[in-house]
């Protein structure tokens, strides 16, 4: 009697253990898809613009000029389209949630403005002559310069997620996330040079890379909100300008705030 007793208390304990193995153990997807939506703020470097034009026998240079954004956003958000300001988005999957390994598209509608009011110095040569002097670069004396349809940078990103802090029951999380990447450069380009004005309008325009370093608090498993430092290097050619083409490169320091989402996809697994 004793020895079924034992029997019937080892079999109750094992199907009980089991029972709470099998709570305790609990399925999800291996991937993640996320999309996310947001607004940016950039600062840039001083950059020299070169100037080609074969059939006005003028090649120049610009030099050191000084280059701002125009973030759109500071005012009456509400009350236009989501894509005048300075936008960005994120669209990305990881495949591999447990190393935290994912691949994003990441596109920055950035607008880059040669300051309207400063002296700038041209090099080169203008008419066939040897020039070394300095202009007024303003619009009112026939000089502007805008990629203010977009600098629009689009990079291809690998990103690598850290977990940083969880609740316990997990309905709140903070992560670091490190990207890095590089794609081309779509801008709009818009000028006029010593009077004189090309067709605006998009284009590829050359490549940029980039790093990320960004702060994403994630609501329930689905909502996020996500800071990103970011910088950008991007270089330009072929630009467009009147009878001929520019060249350009600059760095670029971004601020990004976005809200976003996330999908889990892919197979089950055991967690």
């Amino acid at each position: 009697m004793k020895r079924i007793i034992l029997i019937a208390v080892m079999v109750i304990t094992t199907c009980t253990a089991a029972q709470a193995q099998q709570k305790a153990t609990k399925k999800e997807r291996k991937g993640e898809f996320y999309f996310a939506w947001g607004y940016n703020k950039e600062w840039y470097t001083n950059s020299s613009v070169k100037v080609s034009q074969p059939s006005l026998n003028n090649n120049y240079t610009f030099k050191n000029v000084a280059s701002h954004d125009n973030v759109g956003w500071d005012k009456d958000l509400f009350k236009q389209p989501i894509s005048i300001p300075q936008y960005s988005y994120r669209f990305g999957y990881f495949f591999n949630k447990k190393k935290g390994l994912a691949w994003e598209v990441n596109f920055e509608h950035t607008k880059h403005i040669i300051a309207d009011g400063q002296m700038a110095r041209v090099v080169g040569t203008l008419g066939g002559r040897q020039v070394d002097t300095s202009v007024l670069f303003s619009k009112a004396n026939g000089f502007n310069y805008y990629l203010n349809n977009g600098a629009n940078f689009l990079l291809f990103n690998i990103v690598k997620r850290k977990n940083l802090y969880e609740t316990v029951n997990k309905k709140f999380k903070v992560d670091f996330l490190g990207k890095a990447g590089i794609g081309p450069v779509i801008p709009h380009v818009e000028n006029t040079l010593f009077g004189q004005s090309n067709n605006d309008g998009f284009q590829f325009g050359g490549w940029n890379i980039g790093l990320d370093a960004s702060i994403r608090a994630t609501f329930y498993n689905r909502i996020f909100l996500e800071y990103t430092n970011k910088l950008d290097y991007a270089s330009y050619s072929g630009l467009k300008v009147y009878q001929g083409t520019a060249k350009h490169a600059f760095g670029s320091y971004i601020m990004v705030l976005c809200l976003g989402f996330t999908i889990p996809a892919g197979k089950e697994i055991q967690q």
